[in-house]
């Protein structure tokens, strides 16, 4: 397990560098991920929450858990128009939470554990959490969805918990 990065740390603003290729350096990484991500619990993790400045993410949005979908590179290739809103929040900015409308299924391509180039459709929370993940790794966190009142409203708050 890693420790996440705390907002307002700097690098979750930054856009995270590509992967050229699936290691077994990357590999160690996304273990290292789903297990931070399973002691939270949350249901997805991208590399910049724990300082890995890559464009990695794992998913795992499954009842049962021991699902989680490792993915390099990831990319919506369509999103779509039904909206579909949950209640989201990181570990990043821990104690506060907040309601996001999104796309209910987007369709994602990514490399996967193999190296291989993977197009997966996600749908409900499965979607949600692909959605969030790769707002942080193009540096941007959920309440960047909010408008500018409710954001500010939610980090006064999170300062108060913190």
């Amino acid at each position: 397990m890693r420790p996440c990065l705390r907002w307002p740390d700097r690098r979750l603003r930054r856009v995270a560098a590509p992967v050229s290729e699936v290691t077994d350096e990357i590999r160690a990484v996304w273990a290292d991920m789903i297990d931070t991500m399973e002691a939270m619990p949350g249901v997805g993790l991208a590399a910049p929450q724990i300082g890995v400045m890559l464009r990695l993410a794992v998913v795992d949005a499954s009842d049962s858990r021991g699902q989680a979908l490792c993915m390099a590179d990831p990319e919506i290739l369509h999103a779509s128009v039904e909206l579909r809103a949950h209640e989201e929040g990181s570990p990043n900015l821990p104690g506060v939470r907040a309601t996001i409308s999104r796309p209910r299924a987007v369709t994602v391509r990514f490399l996967n554990e193999a190296g291989v180039m993977e197009e997966r459709e996600m749908i409900g929370l499965w979607a949600t959490s692909m959605q969030h993940q790769i707002d942080h790794l193009n540096g941007r966190m959920y309440f960047d969805h909010l408008s500018k009142v409710k954001r500010d409203m939610l980090l006064r708050r999170a300062r108060k918990i913190a």
